[in-house]
Formats: C-alpha cells, sequence, structure tokens
C-alpha cells in the first residue's frame, strides 16, 4: 500500500494499491473511460476544424453602433431619406504636377474612375455624387435670370472651350469646398453604401470592398493622379487586412509560451500536451463561430488569443500539480486523478469567473461587444473539457519526464528542512504574511488606489485623435484623410441633425428660422468648420433672385420666395415628402470633446425649441452616430465593471464559503482595474468599443490568480498551518505557475504592439500591463490581507476533505 503524503493524499506506485472507483463521479466517469473520452475529442476536433474552414473575417456597420440608442432609432427610422449620411466613402482623385482639374486627361481620368466605382458591389448607385454625376449641377443668375444644369454638360468633349465652360460651372455650383478642392487640383467622388450585399443577402464584405477601391487605385495612380480613400468602410477593410499580421502574433505567442513553458517544466511531453489542449479548445471555438452564425471582426479577433492564455494558465496549473505528485513517486494515472480533485473546483470556479465577466459585457448595447461577450464565453467554456478534464487524462497516458518531476519538487523539500534557506524572493513574500509588512502593503496599496481613482476621472470616452484611431498615425489611410481635411472645406466628420415637420411643411418660415438660430449657435463652438441647410441655401437664392446682390442675403418672411428656393435646393438638404429636413454640421475632428460640446448645445436647444411643427432630432452622420457610441459606451462602463465585480464575488463566495476569503481576492482585481484606467489616462487611450471590455477582460482572467493562491493557502490554514507555511505550500504548488503564467501571458500579448491596428496594439498595452499587475498585486496583496482577516485552524480537518476548496 501507499504511504501517505504531507497533504493528506496517498503516494501510490503502483495502480493495483488504487481504487478506480475512489473519488466523485464526474473523476470516475472522465478517468474510467479514458479512450472513449479521447475518441470523442478526435471527432468533436474533426469536425471543429472542417468547420473551422468557414470563418469569416468581416465587420459590419451597423453591429458597431447601439442599435437601441435614441440617436440611431432616429436615424434608421430616416435611414432612406438620409443615404450616405452614415456609411460612405469619400475618394479624392488629385492631380499630380503642376496644373489643376480642367484639364481633358484628368477629366477623362476621373469618368473612368467614377465609372468603375459605379460598379463596385455594395455601391448605393443612385445616390453617388462626383463631377460626372447628372446630381451635381450649377445654377447662376444671368441677364436672362435663374440658369442651371449638369456641372460636367452632356456635350462635354474636352476642348478648351468645354474646359473653360466647366470652370464656370464648378465656380457656379458652390461645390468649391465640397466636391472641389479649394486649391482646384482634386475633386471627391461621394459614395454612399448599402449595409447589405443585395447580391449574396450578407452583410457587405468590406474586405473585398478594400480590396476592389486598392485595384482602382493602383490602376489609375499609374495613369497619373493621385487616388485618396476615406470612410467607414475603408477603416474597416484596412483593418481586415491588418488582422492577418494578427496571426503572425498568435504564432509568435504559442512560441514564446512554448519556449518559457519548457525552461519552465524542463519537459516537452508535459509542454506540448498543455498547448496541444490549449489549442484544441481555441479550434473548437473558432469552429463553433459559423455554427453559431458569427463572423470574426477586428474586435472579436482578439478572444482567440485570450481563450489560448487562459487554457494555457489552467494547463499549466493541472501540469504542475501532477508533475509534483509523480515527483513523490505516484503513479502518473493516480497522480492525474488526484490533480482533477484537487484543482477542479478551483478551475471551474475560476472559469466560472471568467465566463459570467465576460458575459456581462453583453449589457453594453452594443452588437459586436455583445458578439465578443459571447464568443469569450463560450471559449472560455470550452476550456473546462480541453483543460480541466481532456489535459489531465492525457497527462495520465504520457506522464511527465523523471528528471523534471524530480526537480519540480527541490524548492519544496526546503520547508522541510529547519533552519534551511529559502529563495531570496520567497522570503520577500513571505513577509507580507506578517502584520507590519502586511500593514504597509495595504496602506501602500490604499494610497496607490486613491491616486489611481483620481486620475481615472479624467478618462475621456471616445477618440483622442483625429482621423481614424483605430489605425496607426502614419498609415495611408490617416494620411489620405489629412489630405482631405487640409484640402476641402467639408470636414469628413459630418454630424446630422434631423428635424421632423408635418408633412409639406419643412420649409416652413417658422421651421427654418429655428433651424437658421441652431446653426449659428452651432458654429460658436470651437469644433465646428461650418454647417449647411436648406434655410443657409434659401439666403443665397434670394441674394440671386435680387441681381447678387448682398443686402438680400437674408431669410425674408416670404413663403413663395422660400419655396421657390427649395425647387432648386439639393435632395439631401430635405424628403421627398417634405416632412423632414436636415442641419449638416462639419465638425473639425471626431474627438470626444467636440462631439460632446455639439450634444450638448444641440440637446438644449431641442428641448427649448422643439414643437408639433418641428422636432429636432439627433443624429445621424459618421459623428452623429460616434456621439451615440460614446454615450453608450460612457453608461455601460460602470454598469459593467459592477456587473463583473459583482459576479465575481458572488462565484468567490460560493467557492470560499467566506466573506473573508473574498475580499482577499477581490480587493487586488479592484486596485488593478483602477490602475489599468488610470494608465489609459496616461497614454491618452480613450474608452471606447474597442477597449471597453478590456478592463473587464483583465478582471476575469486576473481572478485565477487569486483563486489559485487562496484554494491552496486555505486548504492548508484549515489543516492548522500557519498563515507563513500555508503561503508557502501555496507558492510551491500553484504560485509559480502564476508568476509563469503572469510572465507568459504578458510576453505573448506584448506582440500585439508591432501591430498595424493601433487599438489592438493599445489593448496588448493594456493587457501586458493588467497580467503583469494582477499577478504582483495578487502575491503581495493576497498574504497581506489574510494576515488580518484569515486564522488557521487549532487542530486539522479530518481527512475526508480531499478538495482544495472546502
Amino acid at each position: 500500500m501507499g504511504i501517505s503524503s504531507s497533504d493528506g493524499f496517498a503516494t501510490i506506485a503502483a495502480l493495483a494499491d488504487f481504487d478506480k472507483n475512489s473519488g466523485n463521479r464526474l473523476e470516475r466517469l472522465l478517468f474510467n473511460h479514458r479512450f472513449a473520452v479521447i475518441g470523442l475529442c478526435l471527432l468533436l476536433s474533426t469536425l471543429f476544424i472542417l468547420a473551422a474552414s468557414h470563418v469569416r473575417l468581416n465587420a459590419s456597420f451597423l453591429k458597431t453602433i447601439p442599435a437601441n440608442h435614441p440617436f440611431v432609432l432616429n436615424y434608421l427610422g430616416h435611414a432612406d431619406d438620409l443615404k450616405g449620411a452614415a456609411n460612405s466613402l469619400r475618394i479624392a482623385v488629385a492631380v499630380k504636377g503642376e496644373h489643376d482639374i480642367f484639364d481633358a486627361g484628368y477629366m477623362e481620368t476621373l469618368r473612368q474612375i467614377n465609372d468603375d466605382l459605379y460598379l463596385v458591389p455594395g455601391v448605393d448607385r443612385a445616390f453617388m455624387r462626383s463631377l460626372w454625376t447628372p446630381l451635381t449641377r450649377w445654377q447662376g443668375v444671368t441677364e436672362y435670370g435663374f440658369e442651371g444644369g449638369p456641372v460636367v454638360p452632356d456635350d462635354f468633349d474636352g476642348s478648351h472651350e468645354s474646359l473653360e465652360a466647366l470652370r464656370a460651372n464648378v465656380e457656379r455650383s458652390g461645390e468649391i469646398g465640397q466636391l472641389v478642392a479649394r486649391d482646384l487640383r482634386s475633386t471627391i467622388v461621394h459614395i454612399p453604401l448599402l449595409d447589405i450585399d443585395p447580391k449574396t443577402g450578407q452583410t457587405l464584405d468590406y474586405k473585398s470592398l478594400s480590396d476592389a477601391l486598392e485595384v482602382i487605385r493602383d490602376r489609375y495612380q499609374a495613369k497619373g493622379v493621385e487616388v485618396r480613400i476615406i470612410g467607414f468602410a475603408k477603416v474597416m477593410g484596412d483593418l481586415i487586412s491588418g488582422l492577418y499580421a494578427v496571426l503572425g502574433f498568435f504564432a509568435a505567442a504559442v512560441l514564446i509560451t512554448s519556449a518559457i513553458l519548457f525552461h519552465f517544466t524542463r519537459c516537452w511531453r508535459s509542454t506540448l500536451v498543455v498547448q496541444g489542449c490549449t489549442l484544441v479548445g481555441v479550434i473548437w471555438l473558432l469552429g463553433m463561430l459559423p455554427l453559431l452564425g458569427y463572423e470574426l471582426n477586428p474586435y472579436s479577433i482578439l478572444i482567440p488569443f485570450l481563450v489560448y492564455a487562459i487554457g494555457v494558465s489552467h494547463g499549466a496549473q493541472k501540469m504542475n500539480g501532477i508533475m509534483q505528485d509523480v515527483g513523490r513517486g505516484t503513479h502518473k494515472l493516480i497522480a492525474a486523478r488526484y490533480t482533477f480533485r484537487r484543482l477542479f473546483a478551483a478551475g471551474v470556479t475560476a472559469l466560472l469567473a471568467d465566463v459570467v465577466g465576460f458575459a456581462v459585457l453583453t449589457i453594453v448595447d452594443v452588437p459586436v461587444i455583445k458578439e465578443l461577450a459571447i464568443i469569450a464565453s463560450v471559449g472560455v467554456a470550452i476550456l473546462v473539457f480541453t483543460n480541466l478534464a481532456l489535459l489531465p487524462i492525457m497527462l495520465s497516458f504520457t506522464g511527465v519526464s523523471a528528471k523534471a518531476a524530480a526537480r519540480s519538487l527541490r524548492a519544496e523539500a526546503v520547508l522541510e528542512q529547519d533552519g534551511a534557506q529559502k529563495p531570496w524572493l520567497l522570503r520577500f513574500l513571505d513577509l507580507f504574511t506578517r502584520p507590519r509588512a502586511a500593514t504597509l502593503a495595504i496602506l501602500i496599496a490604499v494610497a496607490v488606489g486613491l491616486f489611481a481613482l483620481t486620475l481615472s476621472k479624467q478618462l475621456k470616452v471616445g477618440d483622442l485623435d483625429p482621423g481614424a484611431p483605430e489605425l496607426r498615425a502614419d498609415s495611408r489611410y490617416n494620411q489620405d484623410n489629412t489630405f482631405i481635411i487640409k484640402h476641402y472645406q467639408a470636414s469628413s466628420d459630418v454630424f446630422v441633425v434631423m428635424v421632423e415637420t408635418p408633412a409639406g411643411q419643412c420649409v416652413d418660415y417658422a421651421t427654418l428660422r429655428k433651424v437658421e438660430e441652431l446653426e449659428w449657435r452651432l458654429r460658436q463652438l470651437p469644433g465646428v468648420e461650418g454647417t449647411h441647410s436648406i434655410a443657409a441655401l434659401a439666403r443665397k437664392v434670394n441674394v440671386g433672385m435680387n441681381e447678387g446682390n448682398l443686402k438680400w442675403n437674408e431669410l425674408l418672411p416670404n413663403q413663395a420666395m422660400i419655396n421657390a428656393a427649395a425647387v432648386r435646393s439639393p435632395r439631401e438638404l430635405f424628403n421627398a415628402t417634405c416632412d423632414l429636413l436636415s442641419i449638416y454640421v462639419y465638425l473639425k475632428d471626431h474627438k470626444a470633446d467636440t462631439l460632446a460640446a455639439v450634444v450638448e448645445s444641440t440637446g438644449h436647444f431641442a428641448a427649448k425649441y422643439s414643437d408639433d411643427n418641428a422636432r429636432f432630432l439627433m443624429a445621424a452622420g459618421n459623428a452623429g452616430i460616434e456621439s451615440a457610441t460614446n454615450i453608450v459606451v460612457e453608461q455601460a462602463n460602470g454598469r459593467m465593471l459592477l456587473g463583473v465585480y459583482l459576479a465575481v464575488t458572488i462565484l468567490c463566495f460560493m467557492a470560499f464559503r467566506s466573506w473573508r476569503a473574498v475580499v482577499c481576492a477581490i480587493v487586488p482585481l479592484i486596485l488593478t482595474s483602477l490602475l489599468a484606467e488610470a494608465l489609459m489616462v496616461k497614454l491618452d487611450i480613450g474608452l471606447k468599443v474597442a477597449t471597453l471590455p478590456v478592463v473587464a477582460l483583465g478582471v476575469g482572467i486576473g481572478v485565477d490568480y487569486a483563486l489559485y493562491i487562496l484554494s491552496v493557502t486555505l486548504f492548508w490554514m484549515k489543516r492548522g498551518a500557519s498563515l507563513s507555511k500555508a503561503y508557502y505550500r501555496a507558492l510551491m504548488f500553484t504560485g509559480r505557475v502564476v508568476v509563469f503564467t503572469g510572465v507568459t501571458l504578458s510576453l505573448g500579448v506584448i506582440t500585439w504592439i508591432f501591430s498595424p491596428i493601433k487599438f489592438q496594439a493599445d489593448m496588448g498595452v493594456l493587457l501586458t500591463f493588467m497580467f503583469l499587475c494582477n499577478m504582483l498585486v495578487a502575491l503581495i496583496l493576497v498574504p497581506a490581507l489574510a494576515c488580518f482577516l484569515l486564522k488557521p485552524k487549532a487542530h486539522p480537518a479530518v481527512a475526508a476533505t480531499q478538495e482544495v476548496l472546502a
């Protein structure tokens, strides 16, 4: 028979001496049917590999906006009347050299580009605008009265006379600064996009669209023009292109983790088993995505990283436990079952905390975050099987290196030797089990937490940089955006205020006076470059009707004259039934402060002046949609963190049955969350759709550290060990793996800082910080808090308690 080991589990070298019907029902089911379990895993893995080949990389405009926010509901209610007011492309075609756009060669190239873009799938062709489209018209006052027509006439032939006529038409069209650059050296092709591809019935494939645009860009840049492209779809296309670089980072993370895991264990067998089981979990997740109807997008592409990271963490704990039992002389199958008994409850609790923590993200009313939360929850749930059950079963077959197993016990042997010198790091951490050092650690934590809390109050919601903050400042997209902002009066950041009126009364004089007043107020804001509406156009038409006399630049209470102006107005200013008119507000940028100022000013005006004849509604345009997103993100942040911590607290209490132990587990997480938000302030990272989940994900993963350390510490304290000895046991059994995991995960995600996608680089920095900070804070604060909250039992617990978690 075996001899009793120090932790109450018998050291049994021969299977004949082991009762295979011992342990709980789940353990018996899994380990007494190991071949069936492995066969099932092979079958599922084959099916999921086939399914994973159908995973799509894409992004949807509608999924990135808060569909139930009033701003978005207002926009969607009038989407047919506001084509291109949210999801559109602006393509600038610029001349090279010293000449301007009034050149036969340039105009022919522009026509060809216009025709090619017209045929690109996903373009809302009826509302496309450029110099060559019939929607682009000029109006002027001549000795014959008002005249007008297409900017590029039907008889345009590129001759000197037709080019001069074109110049005159452009000058009279009012498009300089809009479709035509102020320096007359480039023009815009404005392309509204459909959200659903009419050919496939699926969401528009932004990667294919971006690739088609790049083909057109390359083709015509070789013909002597520069092509600049901006818009949400191009941002998404560039992000999806950048996702392929992420696959390289995933491979790098696997290699780095493998190298460190082998250095930690000195055993190739266990290293390969841990990595293999974890990658099986990732494959199952990818295979489930198309079955659940999900795609990978620039936000959810990081979930396989996190699932892999969490899987390695739990796998390393299981491997470490088995290795130590084998080192004591226990048979590899028995060692696997012992480790399953010890750590399954702790592992399930930690993974449930992760699942619930991720699931709480579904309260954020942005579809892309809800999808991210569901995908992350499914991925972590898969790990319950692949890393808590399949991994010890696989190790029960492969075993571990005998030398590696013996090596894993050398440090633990120090505890048994009276007066033996512990390693300096363990001596340092042991200090926090004593009142003086524990008090100092807690006071420092409180001071740091208060400082971080104060700093976190400065955290801004939304983008803090111009252009597309998702991409690098020197990216081609942001260079194109800078070019267009520099050469065009109309900003790429447009906030649209909708004004609802009774049918046929959208150009009523009283309504237009209110519109004028709102425009004037908005133009006083520092972030507003200009506005455009039917009210402003009516002024210009009034001047034209009076021989161009600027004294008539006023909105007169003459409904007949206003109606005459409306007849000559472009359709985007009001709809066909004249029960909706639009105010276009052109912003300098879409920074959080700029959007907040516009929303506040418009909101106050709407509350005061809206009535049955004119209801002022926010908001359309890319800036309007982004302002709604910012509001939802800001409101959701507090609720999300509260939900995550409440869920984790409940799970910890269910596991430990002690509020004191729960405090020891939760306080380190709160400190790390505050420090993460303070770091975002220092790094000028705004709180937005891309970064909102990071803190919650950090809490979900970070709780694992405290759970594993506390579970073993409590196990020994319940058997009468002092906090110092119990904590040392925890460090030897799970603490070493906690350090290994924190360092390994940090090295794995720090590769993201090289991503061409800036928000992924930001997430890499934040997750690296949270992995390391959670590890360090848990190693210091858990024993410090336990020093005052947890006390050892006077007598050892009965041997019947075989689980680590009581």
